[in-house]
């Protein structure tokens, strides 16, 4: 659901930073204040490494003719929290979109307001940590009951969220007077796409969530650790979501289906595939042109290393294994170090006082 520039006008992509930029904040205010925020670390940079890893797989939408992938924000607020899981987004695909061109960097702010703000404070408030305190299964065995939670919770998390975001494309696109596109339409064709695609990430996410649970219960936000005490120690918990982080990126992304996302497919269809041309628009001519847009897309230019990951005017799979590890690690280093610097400063105003 990355969207590219051209899919928004200057003034709303303005809009977008400021209510991302807004969410940030409150998000670092909020975690400065969370004396165990150090201690996450370890599972900050990991979880972020491996959402990323995650995203590079693309998987098949069947009958469509589309693909979707991981988003993520469920995931990252299920294990983290929704302050740190949204920064830790807010990270994934600032570096996505600098690094790789994922993204328009004009539409970075929509795109981390339509992928991260709602997976990880709609998602988390609103869904996950209601039902995780329900005692509507008390019947249930304290495992099987947190095993059932977590599935229903991730399913219903990732579904309701990606609808949200899907709506907000839909509605800044609108905003952005983009008329080849008109709203009744172009929502009758994202909706759909996007629910089967939560669907899908939905039990990808509970699959992973349920491992912690099984693991490390108490890596996971808001479960009842009564009665599961956990077969792995955080060590070793983590090291095996960091081995899955390296291994998908670095080598089940070679698998990734070569079918278009859901936005891209929305608007472009998939007719050389003998699907749906859908919204029909031109890749080569659509949506808006503007000085910002084009003064974003030479810096992004500039910075991207590993265009579409892979190697600039390369084939080679070796340029997608490259990026997922590199990617991965970037991710990783920059949301341990967040963390970091905000315990330094946590402990520099405890000492002053």
């Amino acid at each position: 659901m990355h969207m590219a520039d051209a899919l928004l006008a200057p003034a709303v992509a303005g809009v977008m930073y400021a209510a991302s930029a807004a969410a940030v904040g409150v998000s670092v205010h909020t975690l400065r204040k969370d004396e165990q925020q150090p201690a996450k670390l370890p599972t900050m940079a990991v979880s972020a490494a491996l959402v990323f890893a995650g995203q590079m797989i693309n998987y098949t939408i069947p009958g469509t003719g589309s693909s979707g992938h991981l988003c993520g924000g469920m995931l990252l607020s299920a294990l983290l929290g929704p302050q740190a899981g949204f920064l830790s987004m807010a990270v994934i695909l600032t570096i996505q979109c600098l690094f790789f061109a994922d993204g328009g960097l004009l539409a970075l702010g929509a795109n981390i307001w339509n992928m991260a703000f709602y997976g990880c404070f709609v998602g988390y408030y609103l869904i996950w940590r209601p039902i995780m305190h329900s005692k509507w299964l008390s019947g249930m065995g304290g495992k099987a009951a947190g095993r059932v939670k977590i599935i229903l919770a991730s399913i219903l998390g990732c579904v309701v969220t990606l609808q949200l975001g899907a709506f907000s494309v839909v509605i800044e696109t609108s905003l952005s007077g983009i008329t080849e596109l008109p709203f009744g339409t172009f929502l009758a064709v994202m909706q759909p796409i996007h629910l089967a695609i939560g669907l899908v990430e939905g039990l990808i996410t509970s699959a992973v969530l349920v491992f912690v649970w099984e693991a490390r219960p108490e890596l996971l936000q808001d479960v009842q650790t009564s009665g599961n005490s956990g077969r792995c120690s955080v060590r070793t918990t983590l090291i095996v979501l960091a081995v899955a982080a390296a291994v998908v990126g670095g080598g089940l992304s070679l698998l990734a289906s070569g079918n278009p996302d859901g936005l891209e497919w929305s608007l472009f269809g998939n007719s050389e595939a003998g699907y749906s041309e859908n919204m029909g628009l031109d890749e080569d001519s659509f949506g808006v042109s503007s000085d910002a847009a084009d003064t974003a897309a030479s810096i992004q230019g500039w910075t991207a290393f590993l265009p579409d990951y892979a190697f600039s005017g390369s084939d080679s799979a070796l340029g997608t294994s490259v990026s997922g590890l590199v990617g991965a690690g970037l991710v990783a280093a920059v949301a341990a170090a967040i963390c970091a610097i905000g315990g330094f400063f946590r402990k520099k105003k405890s000492s002053a006082k």
